[in-house]
């Protein structure tokens, strides 16, 4: 999966008018040094927005920080690095990962993690672009560009006192918003598409999805995003030797919104926690669909994208072209 995710393109996938807009702001700010805060859910791509960034202009290096794994005392270490004799084990002197981004771009992956004390001493480096390894007495002058990503939001962190105010002021300087995949499906189809191909030059085998399978995945909201659909798709071809991968390969919780209509948890459920006025509770019973309206409705709905190419459609449905005129005759479609 690894492997696969690090072959994909450093950009976005999409022609959503959302996804379209993002790509135009990163070639404009790319040129550019100013520091730059990508905010969005987790598995939206801001991993991806910032390498997109630094590839529009590559200057030095691109040094990811993963500031949720920044904790014990060697914290101020990992960042600001130390000389040695520094504290006990410190042998030899060691660059810490902002040095490393010297001339380059420093990504700071979650930074609403980054505990308060990290905070006021990162803050005296971006201002005074200067920084003092733990243990010296000398002070490194440096140029870095500062990207910094976050799944919270950061006036709220501010407010609740968890997050420094003059630091989000100097992070804020650009603002780049992710969407959600639930806010741009017509992309999903081209995601679903890009991950395929890279996955089946990995595996010598070119992976299809049903037809059913298709709107199965359209149909649901994806709380893990992005992230999320790669993961399934995996799990999908992990489970299926075939190269169609069919309906009945998908995540229970996937297969379990197709059937019965019902919203996910990240429809059903505001930002802020509460439900979300605009969609009905549902009962156990309300929306549930049975088997065989369902299975009627695919071969429908696979009959009219193909234009009445019955064995195309048998292909989408993954299922022999005389099952599938038994079904016709079944369902009285023929």
């Amino acid at each position: 999966m690894k492997a696969i995710e690090q072959d994909l393109p450093t950009g976005f996938v999409g022609r959503s008018p959302r996804i379209v807009q993002l790509r135009d702001q990163i070639e404009k700010l790319g040129i550019r040094r100013s520091p730059v805060l990508i905010q969005g859910e987790s598995g939206t791509g801001k991993e991806v927005a910032a390498r997109s960034l630094y590839n529009a202009a590559p200057r030095g290096q691109f040094v990811p920080i993963d500031c949720g794994s920044l904790v014990g005392t060697m914290m101020e270490s990992e960042l600001f690095g130390h000389v040695r004799g520094a504290f006990t084990g410190a042998v030899d002197s060691k660059k810490g990962l902002i040095e490393l981004a010297n001339g380059g771009t420093a990504f700071f992956d979650e930074i609403g993690e980054l505990p308060l004390e990290l905070q006021v001493k990162l803050l005296r480096v971006l201002q005074e672009q200067e920084l003092r390894p733990l243990g010296s007495l000398q002070r490194i002058k440096i140029d870095v560009r500062v990207v910094a990503a976050t799944n919270r939001d950061l006036q709220k962190e501010v407010a609740a006192g968890r997050f420094r105010e003059d630091l989000f002021h100097r992070l804020n300087v650009v603002r780049l918003t992710l969407p959600p995949l639930r806010e741009r499906k017509e992309d999903i189809p081209l995601l679903i598409e890009r991950f395929l191909s890279t996955a089946s030059s990995h595996n010598n085998t070119r992976f299809t999805l049903s037809y059913d399978a298709t709107q199965a995945l359209m149909q649901y909201d994806w709380p893990g995003n992005i992230r999320e659909l790669m993961n399934c798709l995996e799990r999908m071809m992990s489970f299926n030797s075939g190269p169609l991968l069919h309906f009945a390969d998908l995540p229970t919780q996937v297969m379990y919104c197709a059937r019965a209509g019902v919203p996910s948890v990240a429809t059903a459920v505001a930002a802020n926690g509460r439900p979300n006025p605009a969609i009905a509770p549902v009962s156990p019973q309300q929306g549930i669909v049975s088997l065989q309206e369902l299975e009627k409705r695919a071969i429908q709905h696979a009959l009219q994208h193909t234009r009445g190419d019955r064995t195309v459609a048998a292909q989408l449905l993954g299922i022999g072209r005389t099952t599938l005129y038994r079904k016709l005759k079944e369902y009285q479609l023929d």
